[in-house]
């Protein structure tokens, strides 16, 4: 098992805007297997850093075939696109209603799957790691 494999990818997404316009965008995302059950995605917007988010791997893969999450985060195929993914991003600071391109999006979770096989995430977990970052040596 290597756990410093990654997979990377660049995604042209639209922004939706209140007056249902989109804006087009960017946004990198990241898999590594020493991090199993997450997915980052890098939002770039303008010149100014980018803005990340972390999303578990599942959310994004069940979100391809039907609506899943609450809260902060939601994913849904479109209904009326059928290569269009919905992501919704909700915190403190407002809302986001993101359209990202639905094979694109699951090609990159195929190539995640390759690296770390579902179900097997915790056999690329270091848990005596993951403790001792807990556990704060006083």
């Amino acid at each position: 098992m290597n756990s410093s494999t990654t997979v990377s990818a660049e995604l042209g997404l639209r922004l939706v805007v209140p007056d249902r316009t989109t804006v087009p965008l960017l946004a990198g995302l990241e898999y590594a297997a020493a991090d199993p059950y997450a997915i980052r995605m890098a939002f770039y917007v303008g010149e100014d850093e980018p803005v990340e988010w972390i999303f578990a791997r599942e959310l994004l893969t069940v979100g391809i075939v039907r609506r899943v999450g609450d809260g902060d985060v939601e994913v849904w195929p479109s209904e009326t696109d059928d290569d269009i993914l919905h992501i919704a991003l909700s915190s403190p600071f407002g809302n986001a209603l993101f359209e990202a391109p639905l094979s694109p999006m699951a090609d990159f979770l195929h190539r995640t799957y390759e690296v770390v096989p579902a179900g097997r995430e915790s056999e690329y977990i270091d848990i005596d790691a993951e403790l001792g970052n807990l556990l704060w040596p006083s």
